[in-house]
């Protein structure tokens, strides 16, 4: 729920006052809290310093005050690798923690990457889900590269009207909410193994349980949410500096990665600068560099999505998720339901955090408002 907001309104007679009392010169229109969220000289490549800070204050400011864009809870910009700009809603700060939504399957990629990159997982093998390696299954062709760039051929409904028909909705909390990985690995083939690409929360469900598998053979609840906690833990959160990380798992150990991470809004700005230096961080490369250019490469039926990232490319279908008609060409997102986006440009050496809460409908408002952030620092 949305906090209560008090709104002061100060006698004409004391607005000089209280315009003097900042040390640095207000534009029209523009609120002190807009100014005082980017600090001095945000490196912006066109103007002085001055007017680099209001013009992105300004844009940020539209963000947080245009009603077609819903409500933003958190803006944050790193350039350069540092923080350059930090604004919260009313009842927000740098030390909330916020759900990642459809973020997590982000993570998700770096999980299996990792794996991978341990031997532990094969690119290009057939998904090791036991009940789909019974004799005769031809869920059985199904590989961890058409998993990961969400062409699986599983049947899936995502989005559905109504809502309790959407195959993710009966996963995370009607009829597969105690077992998410089994609900998701029970549905048939609708298309051959790699023809289609379907957007599918419950696909990155399955990366997950696969992660589990490998991680805790056991397969009781509590080792498998204890060794894929422990392993995001140490090899990629702990690491970067997401010490808020929290990742949620079900009942039957299976970690939610295609919903549920709560992270601070610093620390998802970390991951984004995680992504932009290519699966490095502190000095150590924790996941390898081709990992990242394989996240960030189109899916071979979707041009505007990689391997659990958006890439800010002309969709092959339907209506573009970023803005590809202004580029950077580089870019990509982690996004997630009801507009959280973590955004990353390597060209800009820029990542855009914007956590909050838009509808669905009005999310392109959202991606072109961010657009205009992304496009000050061209």
């Amino acid at each position: 729920m949305r906090p209560n907001r008090l709104v002061l309104i100060a006698p004409l007679a004391l607005v000089p006052a209280l315009i003097g009392c900042h040390s640095q010169p207000v534009s029209s229109g523009l609120a002190p809290a807009a100014l005082q969220a980017v600090v001095a000289d945000p490196g912006l490549p066109d103007g002085d310093a001055d007017s680099g800070r209001e013009a992105l204050a300004r844009g940020i400011d539209a963000l947080f005050k245009a009603p077609e864009a819903g409500e933003t809870r958190a803006l944050l910009v790193y350039h350069d690798g540092k923080l350059v700009a930090e604004r919260y809603g009313p009842g927000y700060d740098r030390n909330t923690r916020f759900i990642s939504w459809s973020m997590a399957k982000s993570i998700t990629g770096v999980l299996i990457g990792m794996l991978v990159s341990d031997g532990r997982l094969r690119l290009d093998d057939p998904a090791p889900i036991p009940t789909w390696q019974r004799p005769g299954d031809p869920r059985g062709e199904i590989t961890l590269r058409q998993l990961l760039q969400m062409r699986s051929g599983l049947r899936h409904v995502e989005g559905g009207d109504p809502p309790f028909r959407s195959d993710e909705v009966r996963m995370l909390f009607l009829d597969g909410r105690d077992d998410m990985a089994r609900y998701a690995e029970d549905q048939p083939l609708e298309y051959d193994p790699g023809r289609k690409w379907v957007y599918s929360t419950n696909t990155s469900v399955i990366l997950a349980d696969l992660a589990a598998r490998v991680l805790a053979p056991a397969g009781d609840p509590e080792s498998r949410r204890r060794a894929v906690a422990d392993y995001l833990r140490t090899r990629l959160f702990d690491p970067v500096g997401m010490h808020s990380a929290v990742p949620e798992f079900d009942a039957s150990g299976t970690f939610l990665g295609g919903s549920v991470v709560d992270a601070t809004a610093r620390d998802w700005g970390l991951f984004g600068e995680f992504l932009r230096h290519k699966g490095a961080a502190g000095g150590s490369q924790l996941v390898p560099r081709q990992w990242i250019d394989f996240m960030t490469a189109p899916s071979p039926r979707e041009a505007q999505y990689g391997a659990q990232l958006w890439l800010n490319r002309r969709p092959t279908t339907g209506a573009a998720s970023l803005f590809p008609e202004r580029g950077p060409s580089d870019l990509f997102a982690c996004e997630g339901h009801l507009g959280q986006f973590v955004l990353v440009s390597p060209s800009l050496h820029l990542v855009v955090v914007r956590l909050g809460m838009t509808p669905e409908d009005h999310l392109d408002r959202v991606a072109s408002r961010l657009g205009d952030i992304v496009g000050l620092f061209r």
